[in-house]
């Protein structure tokens, strides 16, 4: 058993393993695609937009992608459509366990929030929860958390039954699969994120995607301020619009996202090998006709079994030179922009934020590191006595 650097040992990292480190595409591939759109001045919501938006759609099999400024934008263009189209009229349902930006990009359109529980072992929204929550509801806004799909089609099958638009906040699920469909096509919309964060990377950006036509056509004039080209803006848009930069490195990055997602889902694989070997430490639940990004390897501890808390294992694990999240903590309806406009009891929710911690995945990631890095989390447990 390693001795802990916490309590005295080496430290196992001393230059660190970083929490993420992006999969950038490599830059002459980058700029050979941007020197033509350079050329020309076209400097944004140029052909390489046009391009990013067609091959995305050929690659999910959704009619309609709009590429936008961020994954935020999207959403919140998204739901100010449907909300203008009349199709939301009430307060839309999510959970809390998830990133702000959806609950955000509601509250912008002055629209309330619903906030509901997680499941505790797939930490994805609980549909038996939701359906307690319906009456008055005007939409449904789910996250595949962390990379899985969260059964979108039975939340869809929920939206239908009480009449209400379906969203999902894609923005980790780029190249995850449900049941060998891929995410994208599911609800009115799907939206994905390209932040560095994210499998498909291009710095900044936003892909809505939608089989509806009326919805994409008001998306497309939404992210250029409500402007058809006349300046007569028909109605209150925004500057949404994606670089060609941008839209050069998403495209690189579209050619390599197969090779990285193959690397996450090996690494993601041998975590969970090493991890079920832990008492008190389990792995995100995921459906196994599912594919993952893993956008996050996520982990959550049972302090009784393995004997010391996720916050005592972070702090251990930042002593041995490892970058950690503790997504999400605190959820969306504990945190001062949301806990007065939506208050919410969920103890489900709030258990599970303080039990979960996220740890280093990436293509970069070799296995020896992977292989320390869970014999770090098992030495914490056996050394929980000495932790205390």
């Amino acid at each position: 058993m390693k001795k802990l650097a916490v309590l005295g040992g080496e430290k196992s990292f001393p230059d660190g393993v970083a929490f993420v480190r992006p999969p950038a595409p490599p830059l002459e591939e980058v700029v050979a695609r941007l020197a033509p759109s350079y050329s020309q001045g076209s400097l944004t919501n140029g052909p390489l937009v046009r391009e990013l938006e067609d091959s995305v759609a050929e690659r999910l099999g959704v009619r309609n992608v709009v590429a936008v400024s961020s994954c935020t934008t999207g959403l919140m263009l998204s739901v100010a459509g449907l909300a203008q189209f009349g199709e939301i009229n009430g307060p839309v349902i999510m959970p809390s366990f998830t990133f702000s930006a959806g609950p955000h990009a509601v509250a912008w359109s002055n629209l309330g929030v619903r906030f509901v529980e997680c499941d505790p072992l797939s930490f994805q929204i609980d549909l038996a929860h939701t359906s307690m929550h319906l009456e008055g509801a005007g939409a449904i806004m789910a996250t595949h958390i962390f990379g899985a799909p969260c059964r979108p089609e039975q939340v869809e099958a929920m939206g239908k039954s009480a009449g209400i638009p379906v969203l999902f906040d894609a923005a980790h699920g780029f190249g995850a699969l449900r049941n060998g469909r891929p995410l994208g096509g599911f609800g009115e919309v799907e939206v994905f994120s390209m932040t560095p964060t994210k499998p498909l990377v291009a710095g900044e950006g936003g892909l809505v995607c939608t089989d509806r036509d009326d919805l994409a056509e008001y998306l497309r004039l939404a992210r250029e301020y409500g402007n058809p080209g006349n300046y007569n803006t028909r109605f209150i848009g925004l500057n949404g619009r994606l670089s060609e930069m941008h839209a050069a490195i998403a495209l690189a990055s579209i050619s390599h996202i197969d090779e990285h997602l193959e690397t996450r889902r090996r690494l993601a694989g041998r975590y969970a090998d090493g991890i079920l070997a832990i008492p008190g430490v389990r792995t995100q639940a995921v459906d196994s006709e599912d594919l993952s990004t893993y956008k996050d390897f996520t982990i959550a501890i049972d302090a009784g079994d393995f004997g010391v808390s996720r916050d005592q294992l972070v702090t251990a694990l930042s002593a041995e030179g490892i970058d950690t999240r503790n997504y999400f903590d605190p959820p969306v309806h504990r945190q001062d922009s949301h806990a007065l406009r939506s208050p919410s009891d969920l103890p489900v929710t709030d258990a599970v934020s303080k039990t979960v911690v996220s740890l280093p995945l990436y293509p970069a990631l070799t296995d020896d590191v992977v292989d320390q890095i869970v014999e770090i989390i098992a030495s914490v447990g056996q050394s929980a006595e000495s932790l205390l």
